[in-house]
């Protein structure tokens, strides 16, 4: 049968839903599996419509689905493909969202606002997921709201690597896009040999989405290549106003890093044309050829995908995939 992996008395399913189909392949490949056949489609109303090609029965599964727009599909195919395995009997369901949904929206920041991320986890326990595995979260926090275990995978190591062998002997700076990252920027300082940090101070109007302003540097960047990070790109403003200012306060140059390539318009325009030497991403999300540019570069995130997943089959050890970070 396929898309089965065994070990012992135990078994592995590896599904897919469709946001994504090319990573989970790939994330098959790297485990010398094959993806289970599944029936999916959407009726004229909307609805959406699976089945699984092939016994679950008394098997561990592993549901892969990212989260490209339009997310509230892709979000609702994965639990509805959750309460099929629930019922066809898989033993164990682990949820793997590289991406996770609606994680920006991690805490209220005004009355009467939801904690969308922890309905999502909520959602996902009902639904059957008895462990959840994703990368790079937004906030850490996200991982309390899950009843049950969290596997955060890092794409940081992956990224850096990258961006070492990108940068020669040049003089860094790790650079956050504001405050908030800075814990990360410190990461990305150690896994770069000990860099200096910067950040950029900005401003953001909490009631109107998508837009900030960034306007001075702390930190030392003249004459340094900067290497800007951030977990996620969607429109681009925070992270092309950030090269702007880097170039104004005299960045020799400047090298944009981040794992979740989200990209709603006008991100391509902005980052096409904002004057970074590069930038570097994972296919958490999918990158079609109208979203990639010159100066992209996308790294693939399937084989740590695959690494996770044969270390909870095996009952190993995720920790260990990251020499101590976490």
């Amino acid at each position: 049968m396929t898309g089965i992996l065994n070990s012992g008395d135990n078994r592995m399913v590896l599904l897919s839903g469709r946001a994504h189909l090319q990573l989970a392949e790939d994330v098959a490949r790297e485990l010398g599996t094959d993806l289970v056949p599944t029936d999916a489609y959407d009726f004229a109303n909307g609805e959406t419509y699976v089945r699984f090609g092939e016994s679950v029965r008394g098997a561990d599964a592993f549901l892969i689905q990212s989260h490209p727009a339009p997310i509230n599909q892709w979000i609702m195919e994965q639990l509805l493909m959750l309460d099929a395995l629930k019922r066809a009997s898989a033993r164990s369901i682990t949820v793997v969202a590289p991406f996770y949904p609606y994680a920006r929206q991690d805490k209220k920041h005004r009355g009467r606002e939801p904690i969308s991320a922890r309905l999502i986890s909520d959602l996902y326990k009902t639904a059957g997921a008895d462990r959840l595995m994703s990368v790079d979260l937004h906030t850490a926090q996200i991982q309390g709201f899950f009843d049950g275990p969290v596997d955060h995978l890092m794409a940081i190591p992956i990224l850096a690597d990258y961006v070492k062998s990108m940068v020669g002997d040049d003089e860094i700076t790790v650079v956050s896009p504001d405050t908030g990252r800075v814990r990360v920027a410190e990461m990305w300082a150690e896994l770069l040999g000990h860099t200096p940090l910067a950040f950029v101070h900005k401003t953001r109007d909490i009631t109107r989405p998508n837009q900030a302003e960034s306007k001075e540097v702390v930190g030392q960047i003249e004459g340094r290549t900067c290497v800007l990070i951030d977990d996620m790109i969607d429109t681009a403003g925070t992270i092309s106003g950030a090269v702007k200012v880097l170039r104004e306060h005299g960045a020799k140059d400047v090298i944009i890093a981040a794992t979740h390539a989200v990209f709603s318009d006008p991100a391509v325009e902005r980052l096409s044309n904002c004057g970074a030497r590069s930038v570097v991403v994972t296919d958490t999300l999918p990158v079609p050829e109208e979203h990639r540019f010159e100066n992209l570069e996308v790294l693939s995130i399937a084989p740590l995908l695959a690494r996770a997943i044969q270390e909870v089959f095996e009952d190993g050890s995720v920790t260990s995939l990251f020499n101590g970070h976490s």
